[in-house]
């Protein structure tokens, strides 16, 4: 087992424990990367946990041969043992033995050995990659209760409030037996109650509530950063220890993986307040709004790997307006400053021709709301910065919210490498088991099936446009239902979603429709989503996460149906959604809808986009696109580095 997990620490909110880990020096780096690229082999490595699996198995046949009474007197004394020696690996076969035993007593599911596998990656800190449907949720218990039997404190880490809840519901029974208590972090909970969770044994929470908790006991701390400082700040009254909420970054199990740690890793979390300073300038915004108005795509302004870049003739014209509206307003102008103005003027030309109304966000009861391109849910408390936000409003008729600004900013790649012991789970991390290493250096295992898959993959259906498309999936939706088989369509945005709803209802065909609007619904739309005959129309990830299970006569049938209406920004995300029918040795199928104005293609240049097959070049432009992403996530890892270098000698960089 890791070293890290056999030192004791003490566990409260002022001794805090984390891993500080320095940027790679100019001879570690080339190192690293050769590692990034060279992989175990994956049965080498599968040989290796299934060596654990027979002691694990011996262990439990004995212990499946005791009474409760007695089954709890031995929970007390390997925890004990536990404490006393920290987690050895055969102490750990014991604990797995004794989890797997207590699972199959309150619940009546016994691990079966891929979980067992995969949990043995987790307590080793890896990444398990398991295949959609095989049981994450109870595969996370062997190593959680593990280590919390130990005394670490543990964090489990998914992607949303409703999993949050509703995977800490459903094994509390195993951790309530274990002797271990669970808490919840969710959007809703005061502070008091989270305090009360994260001084849990174990911790079921969203990664950016995490997070956030997180900057939040940073701003606390201010200065007193070590645990020395804040017990002598505490003591003197400077600090009060009760606001703290967090015990330090002990050990972490993040489920699905790579889609916190790298999908969403592109931008840092910013933990904003009101901004205090200058108010906000309306008739400056609606000055800009209106110059780019005039401003021409290609002309004036060109699009480049996903951002907008004005021109040298959009500079040129720039100039020339500043200085009649300088001769105007004078030099209490909001168009001082070269600088200043072309930033003004590509945040709204981003307003006008980047964000997508139904896309990137939603108008709900006159306010702009963010919609998560990750997740495709609803961001109601976060706001964007500099202005864009006023900008979007004013777009929309809405009224400008109040300007904030920046308190604390961290990233998900300096976060998560701070932790003691971390792993992952996810169904989708083969593609990117290079970066996963390289930026949290995390080896990728792949942990084979219960039951062998019996997924068929229909091909691939390419229309000239939307219209064609659209209407092929309703024709082929109807005929699907009409032989009592379940569909699931995937969409890539809440607006086309929207737009298949709407050819559903004009055939008359009952369905139900699962994106940022019906958030609030989801448990439910995903639970009917299995049932004979039933048309589910979802944003591309909505309901992630979350088991479709289906009834026998949809079973009978040929299991459920997946139909993914454009191909997304990486092929993991395709990957994961197909893995939504034929879970678990069910039957089930999928098939594409492409079309020929899919967003996705322009990623590619110009003669690049009508050269060969349309599913050859959206596979094209789904690999510029993770390439594209990639870079991203390492240019702000990189400045995260050379910001820590700069700003080291405080010893705090948030």
């Amino acid at each position: 087992m890791t070293a890290a997990l056999l030192q004791r620490y003490p566990v409260d909110v002022l001794h805090r424990p984390e891993r500080q880990v320095p940027p790679p020096g100019a001879l570690e780096m080339p190192w690293h990367r050769i590692r990034a690229v060279c992989r175990l082999p994956g049965g080498w490595q599968r040989w290796r946990l299934r060596r654990a699996l027979p002691a694990i198995h011996r262990l439990g046949e004995r212990l499946s041969a005791l009474g409760d009474v007695a089954l709890d007197a031995y929970i007390e004394s390997l925890r004990d043992r536990l404490l006393a020696e920290g987690l050895s690996p055969r102490l750990s076969r014991e604990a797995f033995a004794t989890v797997r035993e207590v699972a199959w007593r309150e619940l009546g599911m016994a691990h079966h050995d891929v979980q067992l596998m995969g949990g043995l990656a987790l307590l080793e800190g890896k990444v398990a990659e398991m295949p959609t449907g095989e049981g994450k949720t109870l595969t996370a218990t062997l190593p959680a209760a593990t280590a919390a039997l130990a005394g670490v404190p543990v964090h489990v880490v998914t992607v949303n409030d409703y999993l949050a809840g509703r995977d800490a519901q459903a094994m509390t029974p195993i951790y309530a037996r274990l002797g271990l208590t669970v808490g919840v972090v969710t959007h809703e909970r005061s502070p008091r109650q989270r305090r009360a969770a994260y001084a849990a044994d174990i911790t079921y929470c969203t990664n950016k509530e995490l997070v956030f908790d997180y900057l939040r006991d940073g701003r606390e701390l201010g200065s007193e950063c070590t645990p020395l400082q804040a017990h002598a700040a505490s003591l003197r009254g400077a600090l009060d220890q009760h606001r703290l909420l967090l015990r330090g970054l002990h050990f972490a199990i993040v489920d699905e993986a790579d889609s916190v740690m790298l999908d969403e890793a592109r931008t840092p979390l910013i933990l904003s307040g009101p901004d205090e300073g200058e108010p906000l300038d309306i008739a400056l915004i609606d000055e800009v709004l209106t110059l780019s108005e005039r401003y021409r795509e290609g002309e004036d302004f060109v699009r480049e790997s996903g951002r907008l870049h004005l021109t040298e003739a959009g500079k040129v014209r720039l100039v020339e307006q500043a200085e009649r509206r300088l001769a105007a307003q004078g030099e209490r102008s909001g168009w001082l400053g070269k600088a200043r103005r072309e930033w003004l003027l590509q945040q709204a030309l981003v307003a006008r021709h980047q964000f997508q109304r139904d896309r990137h966000y939603l108008v709900r009861d006159g306010q702009v709301q963010i919609i998560d391109e990750h997740t495709g849910r609803v961001l109601a408390d976060r706001r964007w910065e500099r202005g864009l936000q006023q900008m979007v409003e004013r777009l929309e008729g809405c009224r400008p919210s109040e300007p904030n600004r920046t308190l604390a900013r961290l990233t998900y790649q300096r976060f998560f490498r701070r932790y003691q012991h971390l792993s992952g789970m996810t169904g989708t991390a083969c593609e990117v088991r290079g970066e996963l290493w390289w930026t949290y250096r995390l080896r990728v295992v792949s942990i084979p099936p219960h039951r062998p898959s019996r997924r068929r993959h229909l091909g691939v259906h390419a229309f000239d446009d939307d219209d064609g498309r659209w209407q092929w999936v309703a024709e082929r939706a109807a005929q699907l239902a009409a032989r009592r088989r379940p569909v699931l369509i995937a969409t890539a945005s809440l607006a086309d979603s929207e737009v298949l709803s709407r050819r559903l209802e004009a055939r008359g065909l009952e369905h139900a429709v699962l994106n940022a609007r019906q958030d609030a619904e989801e448990a439910a739309t995903v639970a009917r989503a299995g049932c004979a005959g039933a048309i589910t129309v979802a944003t591309s990830m909505a309901g992630r996460g979350t088991d479709i299970a289906l009834d026998e006569e949809a079973r009978e049938a040929g299991g459920l149906h997946v139909i993914i209406a454009g191909r997304h920004d990486a092929s993991r995300i395709d990957r994961q959604i197909a893995g939504r029918c034929a879970r678990q040795g069910d039957p089930g199928s999928v098939e594409y809808a492409l079309s020929d104005t899919d967003p996705l293609l322009d990623e590619l240049a110009g003669w690049q986009r009508h050269i060969g097959p349309l599913p050859v070049r959206l596979s094209r432009a789904q690999r510029q696109r993770e390439r594209r992403h990639a870079r991203e996530r390492a240019r702000l890892l990189d400045a995260d580095w050379r910001e820590n270098e700069l700003l080291g000698f405080s010893g705090k960089t948030e």
